[in-house]
């Protein structure tokens, strides 16, 4: 073949592995980005659990400390993920949810608290493969603690 012939086979070459490379370094982006959003899932339930064990039945500073939101409804570090998607769920010494917490029967039989993660979805965003993964499940339980009780006038950490 003579060389007039394979003049563009080089940049028909470099487009191929081109496109191929670029899928791939996206796709290890995207992949340590998602790590990260699960961790961050992770933490956002023990940050709001923490909270609910010690804030009033109903109060929503365990959900804005959960998604990281300072005083907000959207977390400021995970796109995507606001108040709605954190629920909290007080439980009795079998492990059910209680009905009605905030009567006095029902505060008196909490036991634990539990926060999840729900209808949260992560989009991933590598080129010619855009992905949605669902990632709700993420939960904390921890034992009750004062629950906003508190025996000294004045005293309250929400």
């Amino acid at each position: 073949m003579t060389r007039s012939r394979q003049r563009g086979t080089t940049t028909v070459e470099f487009a191929i592995i081109g496109t191929v490379l670029m899928v791939v370094v996206f796709g290890v982006i995207e992949f340590g980005r998602a790590l990260f959003v699960i961790n961050m899932l992770t933490e956002a339930t023990r940050r709001g659990a923490r909270m609910a064990a010690v804030c009033p039945v109903g109060d929503p500073k365990p959900a804005q400390v959960a998604v990281f939101a300072n005083g907000g409804t959207n977390s400021s570090l995970v796109a995507g993920l606001t108040t709605a998607n954190v629920q909290v769920q007080y439980l009795d010494t079998s492990g059910n949810v209680i009905a009605s917490p905030g009567t006095a029967a029902g505060f008196n039989s909490i036991r634990y608290v539990r926060v999840r993660i729900v209808g949260f979805t992560q989009t991933l965003l590598i080129p010619l493969h855009i992905t949605a993964i669902p990632l709700s499940g993420f939960a904390t339980t921890l034992p009750r603690e004062s629950l906003g009780v508190y025996p000294s006038v004045g005293s309250t950490p929400c």
